[in-house]
């Protein structure tokens, strides 16, 4: 029988128990009973993601460095992702923690879609913050206001024409659509069937939504995200779907201005609040994209596989 260790951490939390949960386990940690060391194959690491059923589960198959960066997969219950935001900061935060054992300013992740940098920051005012850097977003398919309004069941008018709805990626792509107020916002109630009929399509399979009106005073916008393809019917707070909404942001400008700088709410409709910093600013025919949250330390334990 084979000892696993893993621990448990709430990303881009407000507070202990808010934010979204994150499972992350270290190859090297993973032990059996006679004490040799043993690797996890991808079928298993599979298995594992959905009996802890959180939104990703991530394993750390390097202790030391490989070309500058620790090898890291992220799988949902359903399947493994090229790239995730809230495992990359949560991740990284452990092998600060539990690897590395000292206080680090950056560190890099080599994830599929290639390293993405994580730094950490202090200040009086918001504490310690990690930031991911996230790939230049490129923009796909449009959409029109009708098939969505009837994805999510909603009138027509409540989604914001201004703005198109379109698939963006950073790495993972996600279909955003903007809301013209919050009341539709938390009145999403998802058609699965013309959902699925929708992402059949593309090569998007998440959607995220968002209204410029928030639970908060001092947030900017609140998101929704759903991904009932990738295992998950509502996302707490996900980084991903936000570094591509900031490069949507910035390549519409939404507030006027080829930069951003905000506070983005998520989690709220689901009971687990949570706050993303998102930061972009267009570079000549690129958008420079960081997102930034908390991470909060709440568990260690072991996992037992035959």
């Amino acid at each position: 029988m084979e000892k696993l260790i893993f621990y448990i951490v709430d990303v881009f939390a407000v507070e202990r128990y808010t934010g979204n949960q994150l499972a992350v386990f270290i190859n090297g940690e993973t032990e059996s009973l006679n004490g040799q060391v043993l690797e996890l194959s991808a079928e298993q690491m599979q298995q594992i993601a959905k009996e802890i059923n959180y939104s990703e589960t991530t394993f750390i198959t390097s202790k030391q460095p490989q070309k500058g960066g620790y090898n890291v997969r992220i799988f949902t219950p359903k399947k493994e992702l090229p790239f995730a935001g809230h495992p990359t900061l949560g991740t990284a935060y452990i092998i600060q923690k539990e690897i590395i054992k000292n206080s680090v300013e950056a560190i890099k992740l080599n994830l599929p879609v290639g390293q993405i940098p994580v730094t950490w920051h202090k200040s009086r005012d918001t504490g310690e913050v990690l930031w991911m850097r996230q790939n230049s977003p490129t923009f796909h398919q449009k959409f029109d206001s009708a098939s969505l309004a009837a994805v999510l069941n909603l009138d027509l008018y409540e989604i914001d024409s201004r703005f198109p709805i379109q698939e963006v990626s950073t790495g993972t792509p996600f279909i955003i659509v903007p809301l013209t107020h919050q009341e539709a916002l938390k009145r999403i109630n998802l058609n699965k069937d013309k959902y699925f009929e929708l992402i059949d399509k593309t090569e998007s399979k998440a959607l995220l939504v968002f209204c410029p009106e928030t639970y908060a005073p001092e947030n900017d916008l609140s998101v929704r995200v759903f991904a009932e393809y990738l295992g998950i019917p509502e996302d707490p707070a996900t980084g991903s779907a936000n570094g591509c909404l900031a490069g949507y942001l910035v390549e519409y400008s939404y507030f006027g201005d080829k930069a951003v700088d905000i506070r983005v709410e998520q989690g709220y409709e689901i009971d687990r609040p949570s706050l993303l910093l998102l930061r972009a600013e267009k570079n000549q025919d690129m958008i420079d994209v960081s997102v930034g949250g908390k991470v909060v330390l709440i568990a260690k334990g072991e996992f037992f596989q035959e």
